[in-house]
């Protein structure tokens, strides 16, 4: 039987699955218990075999109980819940294994609402901890069970640089977990900055289309040397003005890429902080209440 780093034994999917009816309809016997490991990632797997293993276990567990409250994930792995006043059961990832547990609703998520409000970087020195928050993305499709009556703020990137690595994230986390827990759903956003009014950044993801960027240049003069300096920043192709590169099979490099990209097409048209830069038309397929609490700026 395998085992996690603590030696505990690894549920298979069906055991998971039935772990989780047990959380999910007598949670009292297991509130204050650790989590129970039910799957365990290769040290530097790629996101699609991350991805490909954790749907086994998700796809069991979603036959028994039904589809959760909450979709989500935070920077190292899945976080999926079934949540109601009372109680939470939690299906969360990290970079070395996803996990089983159930907790007292007000209690954690008082304690997830903490962390929100007082970390982060004060500065640009300062590291970012995008990648300690709980959840960076997080989907409302009205699900069973209730949904907070809160909702966090989110953290704000101290500098285009915190941008850039919490785009990163958030874009690598939707490349391992979007498709497990939405299918063949796209999520995506638009950026928009106060000091280039009117121009637009878009952002997408879907597993049959890959990750995606584009930008608007119809303003751009339609000459070889625009597009020489269009191509040597990275953009790949020009459709009736807009610039776009794609990357249909992306993994963490890729998903750094489309990053960098867009702040550096934030940068080159005078965007300088992360307050200017507002997230427009958040959306997962129009269905639902898509959050980005990791993004690292308002939308």
């Amino acid at each position: 039987m395998e085992t996690s780093g603590g030696n505990r034994p690894i549920l298979s999917p069906g055991e998971a699955a039935e772990f989780a009816v047990a959380l999910f309809e007598a949670p009292g016997s297991y509130l204050g218990y650790d989590p129970v490991p039910v799957l365990v990632h290769e040290p530097n797997a790629m996101l699609r075999t991350r991805r490909e293993s954790f749907r086994k276990v998700y796809g069991a567990i979603v036959d028994r109980i039904g589809e959760p409250t909450l979709y989500g994930g935070s920077a190292s792995g899945p976080h999926i819940r079934w949540r109601d006043p009372e109680r939470i059961v939690l299906l969360a990832g990290n970079h070395h294994q996803a996990q089983l547990s159930v907790h007292r609703t007000g209690p954690l998520e008082s304690e997830e609402m903490r962390i929100f409000e007082w970390g982060g970087a004060w500065s640009a020195d300062e590291p970012h901890d995008f990648d300690l928050l709980p959840y960076i993305w997080q989907l409302d499709r009205s699900g069973p069970g209730e949904p907070p009556p809160e909702r966090t703020g989110g953290r704000m990137a101290s500098s285009l640089g915190h941008f850039e690595s919490a785009l990163t994230l958030m874009l690598s986390a939707w490349v391992e977990q979007l498709s497990v827990q939405v299918g063949g759903d796209w999520a995506g956003f638009s950026l928009t900055s106060g000091v280039d009014r009117g121009r637009q950044i878009h952002v997408s993801y879907a597993l049959g289309e890959g990750l995606q960027v584009s930008v608007d240049d119809r303003d751009g003069e339609d000459s070889p040397e625009r597009a020489s300096m269009m191509r040597q920043r990275g953009w790949q192709s020009r459709d009736r003005g807009w610039w776009q590169a794609e990357f249909p099979e992306p993994e963490r490099a890729e998903s750094a890429e489309v990053a960098r990209l867009a702040i550096a097409e934030l940068r080159a048209r005078g965007t300088r902080e992360p307050k200017d830069v507002r997230a427009r038309d958040v959306s997962c397929k129009d269905r639902g209440e898509l959050l980005l609490p990791g993004l690292g700026v308002r939308h």
